[in-house]
């Protein structure tokens, strides 16, 4: 019998009725026969309303009581969802992270996933019922409740889904697939229907909102094979999987976006050895993530302008450590700024097409978009500008690149 994997989200099941769609799903999968694990999310909003509970006790909530709190909402909807599958004759069993030992490190609301114990799932198997497991959870060695983050659901599917061997991840959503870019703001976006995990990595990372990128890097880690559908509709799906040649014939696979960033600069640090490991390690031992980095030197030789990007929840803590640390870097001033956004273009082709920065720096000069900043990987390219020109700058660069077409889209100027 073979195994698979399925995780449904907090809009999947947003209400008794919709939980009774998931169930009907999971039925049908477990009567061709299959060994079905079923990872689900919070009912959409309860993960919101609880955080909010909180905030409104306690300006900083203790983040140990705050895993023990928003882990409670996976709890209630595996818990129903199991009830409807026993009701319709489909024997099925409700687990929580620590019944299966899903095992993390102590970083309390953002954990990582060090170990998961498979006996627990291949004993319900073997008794020939349906796993209905706790997403977004898991328990340190001392047994303390943790969770992995915004989107940790999909992280448990796909470590499951790892360490079961399932043939397939399947991560059911309210959307039908990934696209090239975001359908709400481009109405020429379309649906890709296989991604390498590289590209669907960068565009994680970046900015979509389809997987969390924690999940994908392990999809890719332990090659499996993950198929994003939506839960309303039978139609569409796009695979996440190993790169093939046929990716490589488009440059650009995506174009992604995001708002959840902001830039810090550091005015007139002294050009010296030390710096900058004095304020990155400041900043890292408080679990802040700096992504674009940019720095100048000044004519004289003897001081240099420095800017880099954090995310919005951690822009005012990364202030506060930039002005605890100062008089060791000596900026002559600190200036922040929110009204930023980051836009880039992802695809596997780009490793073997030049002229492609070109062409994307173009593109968005042509509607008068000014670029801030700039980051590269062989199949990415990141620019930084003002938040305002986002949504134009991501129709322009698709229509530039012509990704409502399949296949070659780089072409000829």
């Amino acid at each position: 019998m073979g195994i698979v994997v399925q995780k449904y989200g907090g809009t999947s099941v947003a209400n008794l009725d919709k939980i009774k769609n998931v169930a009907q799903k999971v039925a049908h999968r477990y009567r061709q026969g299959e060994n079905v694990a079923v990872v689900l999310s919070a009912m959409a909003g309860e993960t919101d309303r609880l955080i909010n509970l909180a905030h409104e006790l306690s300006h900083t909530p203790h983040l140990r009581e705050m895993d023990v709190l928003i882990s409670t909402g996976e709890q209630v909807s595996v818990a129903l969802l199991a009830m409807m599958l026993n009701d319709m004759g489909v024997p099925a069993r409700s687990l929580l992270a620590h019944q299966i030992a899903i095992k993390t490190d102590t970083s309390h609301t953002k954990a990582r996933i060090l170990d998961i114990d498979a006996d627990v799932l291949n004993k319900i198997f073997a008794a020939h019922e349906v796993a209905v497991v706790a997403g977004f959870q898991g328990i340190t060695k001392d047994r303390d409740i943790t969770t992995l983050g915004r989107g940790g659901s999909d992280t448990s599917a796909v470590a499951l889904a790892a360490v079961l061997k399932a043939d397939i991840c399947e991560i059911y959503t309210d959307v039908d697939g990934v696209y090239t870019s975001d359908p709400n703001i481009c109405i020429k976006a379309r649906r890709l229907d296989k991604i390498s995990y590289d590209e669907m990595l960068e565009m994680a990372s970046l900015g979509a909102k389809v997987l969390q990128t924690r999940s994908v890097e392990f999809a890719k880690k332990h090659n499996v094979p993950i198929l994003v559908k939506s839960t309303f509709t039978d139609d569409g799906g796009t695979l996440v999987t190993m790169e093939d040649s046929e990716m490589e014939k488009e440059v650009v696979s995506g174009i992604t976006y995001d708002k959840n960033e902001a830039k810090i600069t550091l005015l007139g640090v002294p050009d010296k050895p030390g710096v900058a490991a004095t304020l990155f390690s400041a900043l890292s031992n408080k679990n802040i993530n700096v992504d674009m980095i940019i720095q100048n030197i000044s004519t004289d030789g003897m001081s240099a302008d420095m800017s880099f990007t954090v995310t919005m929840t951690d822009f005012e803590k990364a202030l506060s450590i930039i002005g605890e640390i100062n008089k060791t870097l000596g900026a002559r001033d600190v200036l922040g700024d929110t009204s930023i956004a980051k836009i880039s273009i992802v695809g596997a082709g780009m490793r073997s097409h030049a002229g492609v920065a070109a062409k994307m720096f173009e593109a968005l000069s042509s509607v008068g978009i000014n670029i801030m900043m700039i980051s590269t990987s062989e199949i990415k390219i990141s620019c930084v500008v003002d938040e305002k020109f986002i949504e134009l700058g991501v129709r322009v660069l698709h229509d530039s690149f012509e990704l409502e077409k399949p296949g070659g889209n780089f072409g000829e100027n």
